[in-house]
């Protein structure tokens, strides 16, 4: 072992405690055991490229991240387009208000026929808060229609409109009242309870209307209220009452014939009257005798945007299959590339049928949701609604390479989806662009259709329109995703 020039183990670590044991600042000088001289001995510090080439190494590091950045395109997408996105959708939704609130669009039902009605419909028709109707859009050529109660109530049953006002007949005997003389004509809001705002703004700006178009009106009731408390006016106090009532009236008619010209008069501000003028008893006739108002909608929402999540989780095995090997063999065999695509759709859609299932299941034993009384519904819609979002996962996993890219393109294509169609905020409450931009994701359809069976109680009749765009566009995935795979296919 020596003639090798190997040093044994012990040896080495006798030589190595002896080094440890001479003192510090000595160094051995020569042959002999105790010959030694005194001296340094080197330092022990940071290696040269921890100290001067440090700053040089770190923005080498942070070079070599960026670069990584731009070759991965999954994390560019999350870090940059996905926060834009979202950015992009809730501006539209909130910040495109410019402080306000977007007009609410009610139904108006004038029963009474009165010049007193009449204006204050004119009111409301004019009133920059509110999208006042008084009946369906007129077709080319045919006369123009009007609501009545029971058409206005059927068109806030079928969500055409939130609110619907209802003039009763007798509203121009009574229109305001001072007092408790209890003479008053009320008015009838019928409301949607699934928006819990609108009644009462509309209640609101209906006071605002009578100020500004029956100022008239009020002061004549004001007059017949003090005359009451005060037991009597004289003449001449009678005789200066009709005349300032007759100038209020002209002034009022100048104000009208104003607005209608477009001069654009300044309506009075909301605090400047007194609220509570005209009476009015709020009836819902949607929603009202929910147990849980709105949970089914958010069950379906959120229901929706996982089951998106699930789809394309289970859609991206091809992927894994394909990378493994796995694919190749099962090509090779006599399964096609259809039989498998229409397998892993039907397991796909199987799988988020189930996953609404239990969501609902768990919403009807803890929250009430009654989906029983609705069974028939819940199963077609979710059927269709799985079919659609098993065909949108295929199409996403075959337009991927690799299992990162497809997490970052679903979280892309969900998030977006999911904002707006419905899922994270209702689109009642979105600019009426955003409503129609909407319409192109197709769970804004499933939620239709759930808010439909659900909520509104319509029949299943009537939720065709949202099952026939949900097969449509399950066959769309289902064409795209099978286009793609062909470079899949064994030649």
């Amino acid at each position: 072992r020596r003639e090798r020039g190997v040093v044994p183990v012990p040896r080495l670590r006798s030589r190595l405690r002896n080094r440890r044991d001479t003192p510090i600042g000595a160094r051995r000088g020569g042959p002999g055991p105790r010959s030694f001289v005194h001296g340094a001995e080197p330092r022990i510090g940071i290696p040269p490229s921890d100290r001067k080439g440090a700053p040089r190494v770190i923005l080498s590091i942070v070079r070599t991240g960026f670069m990584n950045l731009r070759r991965d395109r999954g994390a560019l997408t999350l870090s940059f387009i996905v926060p834009i996105a979202f950015f992009s959708i809730f501006a539209g939704i909130f910040g495109s208000r410019n402080g306000g609130t977007d007009p609410i669009r009610i139904a108006v039902v004038d029963e009474d026929h009165t010049e007193l009605s009449t204006r204050l419909v004119e009111a409301l028709q004019t009133e920059p808060g509110l999208k006042a109707e008084t009946g369906p859009a007129a077709t080319k050529g045919a006369p123009p229609r009007f609501y009545d109660s029971r058409s206005a109530e059927a068109a806030v049953r079928s969500g055409d409109f939130p609110v619907a006002v209802i003039i009763p007949k007798g509203f121009g005997d009574a229109p305001i009242q001072f007092g408790t003389s209890g003479k008053q004509t009320k008015l009838e809001i019928l409301n949607d309870s699934s928006d819990p705002i609108a009644a009462q703004v509309v209640y609101g700006l209906i006071q605002k209307s009578a100020m500004t178009s029956l100022p008239d009106a009020m002061a004549s009731e004001g007059t017949k209220y003090l005359d009451r408390i005060s037991g009597g006016l004289t003449k001449e106090q009678r005789t200066r009452v009709d005349q300032s009532m007759r100038e209020l009236r002209a002034y009022s008619e100048s104000r009208r014939d104003e607005a209608a010209a477009g001069k654009g008069a300044e309506p009075a501000s909301p605090e400047e009257g007194m609220t509570g003028l005209i009476s009015a008893e709020v009836r819902d006739v949607v929603g009202e005798n929910k147990k849980s108002p709105l949970v089914a909608f958010y069950a379906a929402g959120i229901g929706v945007m996982f089951l998106l999540f699930s789809a394309s989780a289970a859609g991206g095995a091809i992927l894994d299959e394909s990378e493994s090997g796995t694919l190749d063999r099962i090509l090779s065999s006599r399964v096609t590339m259809n039989t498998l695509l229409l397998g892993k759709l039907l397991y796909s859609a199987l799988l988020g049928f189930t996953q609404l299932t239990v969501m609902f299941l768990w919403g009807a034993l803890v929250f009430k949701v009654e989906l029983f009384r609705h069974l028939g519904g819940f199963i077609l819609m979710a059927s269709v609604t799985a079919l659609a979002s098993a065909g949108l996962g295929l199409a996403l996993a075959s337009a991927c390479k690799t299992r990162a890219q497809l997490g970052a393109l679903t979280t892309l294509v969900v998030l977006v989806m999911s904002a707006l169609g419905g899922s994270m905020v209702p689109r009642f409450i979105m600019p009426e662009l955003l409503q129609k931009i909407g319409l192109v994701t197709f769970n804004a359809w499933a939620l239709d259709g759930f808010t439909k069976i659900f909520w509104r109680e319509e029949p299943v009749t009537q939720v065709w329109p949202q099952v026939l765009v949900l097969i449509g566009a399950a066959t769309l995935f289902f064409a795209i995703a099978r286009r793609l795979a062909r470079r899949w296919e064994v030649a």
